[in-house]
């Protein structure tokens, strides 16, 4: 039956259910969610109106939750008089639900019938749960700006997929993307850059026009509500102490005035790694807390990301107010500041009941109490973060930046890193062998990070992060036996038919033979790493 991810288990019975124009839902207490979900998809896919129905009758689909120890396992029973999916929660009857679609065949995942179209379910009984809690994407959308219409769209592509942890990488140096109330040149100014990087930093070629948006506090709220009503958890990210030109640009007093003049920055054009970073002092963190203050109203989740990485320190180490702070606090080195800067906000996150979480780079200098780790470079920092008892989100470069390079053919679009084919990615396993059972629990999961730098449309994000994302949505959900054990082949068998479900979508893939004409981009300067990546 050709599902992705593959369930925990199934069982096929002979026949199937026909489903006609009387087949409707009887929503139990707490799923009414859900059946607005299969009404506003399925709906129009079918042309079935999905009308309230009660339980004794035939041709319903009856939605129910049965709390149990796995809130988002479901079981999904398909009988010769109707359909009955149970959840652990609400959750786990949206997840059932998803399958029911991917039952209906492709078509079901289109706007509108097509004509002559007949709907059948192959009577089944499954019985799932995800092997992960956190199932994540990580979309920058600060390099190149996805409008909030495309943002919804990736949540949808994200449930579609069952991952349940949408990473928004709102601001870096390029690009500040939040609309603060309180800081109004954030957007102002920080949202805007006058032109771009065409390919690799190193490229000579560059866009000549300003590129950039923000997402209005309105638009955040129906973006977190929509992924809500989808049952996922958006995590904001707000980078600091790096990557943060853009917010010195919109004001210069957050920079480190006594090294540069910062007054003559502006939102960077260009990609790598960025010297000018914020200034460790109380300026810098009341602008930032109140910047938090409004981040924590719009977004309810856990956890808040701070970045935290890739944050050069030539400039604290030449700045007579960094160094002052270093002896202020009797601190060893520009590390331990960074330690400590970090160390602040996971404090003031802690106070209001939230929980900080950075890339691995904060465990430079200690890692902060309380905080998890998304460890990006490579294995080694989730390691010592569970091993040190904090949680982590493992997030590997080596195995699950979509940014990298799919084949290490000439035609592939501005390569980027080392190759990741779609069996990298599905044999790629997000608990290191290193970690005992009880050092393995801190391990919250797994996400698959979309860096944007050469990624300049939808289109292209799409090339990026298709079919790979479906490998990876595979590996964060089932219980998939040890890499090397994993049936590919029968992978990509199920694949044939998924391919199909994202043709109906409109999402565009890498189709398995290469990239179509129209996707390459020639003479567009990338930077491909030979040979496979370390596996550290």
């Amino acid at each position: 039956m050709d599902l992705i991810p593959a369930p925990h288990q199934m069982e096929r019975a002979t026949g199937f259910l026909e489903l006609g124009d009387g087949f409707g839902i009887e929503a139990g207490p707490g799923t009414e969610d859900t059946a607005r979900w299969l009404r506003a998809t399925l709906g129009p896919a079918t042309g079935l109106a999905l009308p309230p129905k009660k339980g004794d009758e035939h041709d319903v689909l009856h939605l129910s939750v049965r709390p149990g120890p796995d809130a988002e396992a479901y079981r999904l029973v398909i009988a010769p008089h109707g359909v009955h999916i149970q959840g652990g929660s609400q959750s786990g009857v949206f997840w059932g639900a998803q399958t029911l679609r991917q039952l209906l065949g492709s078509d079901a995942f289109r706007r509108a019938p097509l004509p002559g179209r007949t709907w059948r379910l192959p009577l089944t009984e499954i019985r799932d749960s995800p092997r992960f809690r956190w199932r994540g994407l990580m979309l920058d959308v600060a390099r190149h700006f996805m409008p909030k219409e495309g943002v919804l769209r990736y949540l949808d592509l994200m449930a579609a997929h069952k991952l349940n942890v949408f990473h928004f990488h709102l601001t870096d140096d390029q690009g500040w993307r939040i609309e603060i109330e309180r800081h109004p040149r954030l957007t102002e100014i920080g949202s805007w850059r006058a032109r771009t990087k065409t390919g690799h930093r190193a490229s000579p070629l560059w866009e000549e026009k300003p590129h950039g948006g923000y997402y209005t506090q309105d638009d955040i709220r129906e973006i977190v509500a929509y992924a809500a009503e989808r049952h996922i958890t958006v995590v904001p990210e707000i980078d600091v102490p790096g990557h943060s030109q853009a917010a010195i640009a919109a004001y210069p007093e957050l920079g480190n005035t006594d090294v540069i003049d910062t007054t003559a920055l502006s939102v960077w054009d260009t990609w790598g790694i960025n010297p000018n970073v914020l200034a460790p002092t109380d300026n810098t963190l009341r602008f930032y807390e109140g910047v938090f203050e409004e981040v924590l109203e719009l977004f309810p989740s856990e956890f808040v990301h701070v970045g935290g990485d890739e944050c050069p320190k030539d400039q604290w180490r030449r700045s007579e107010t960094a160094q002052a702070r270093i002896r202020e606090l009797g601190l060893a080195d520009e590390d331990e500041l960074q330690s400590w800067f970090i160390g602040h906000f996971d404090n003031w996150l802690a106070a209001r009941g939230r929980r900080l979480i950075g890339w691995d780079e904060i465990l430079e200098g200690g890692l902060a109490e309380g905080a998890a780790v998304s460890s990006w470079r490579g294995y080694a920092g989730g390691i010592a973060a569970a091993r040190a008892g904090h949680d982590v989100v493992m997030c590997p470069e080596q195995q699950v930046y979509l940014d990298h390079r799919q084949d290490p053919g000439p035609d592939e679009p501005v390569p980027i890193g080392w190759v990741r084919t779609l069996e990298d990615v599905y044999r790629f396993e997000p608990v290191p062998a290193e970690l005992t059972p009880e050092e393995a629990r801190h391990v919250l999961g797994t996400q698959a990070n979309v860096w944007t730098e050469v990624m300049e449309d939808p289109a292209r994000v799409d090339y990026q992060t298709f079919p790979r994302l479906a490998a990876f949505a595979e590996v964060a959900w089932s219980a998939l036996p040890a890499p090397a054990e994993r049936d590919f082949a029968g992978f990509e068998r199920r694949m044939t038919a998924h391919y199909r479900r994202l043709d109906a979508l409109g999402v565009a893939y890498r189709p398995p033979a290469g990239p179509l004409p129209w996707q390459r981009r020639p003479g567009v300067l990338g930077r491909p790493i030979d040979g496979p990546p370390p596996n550290r």
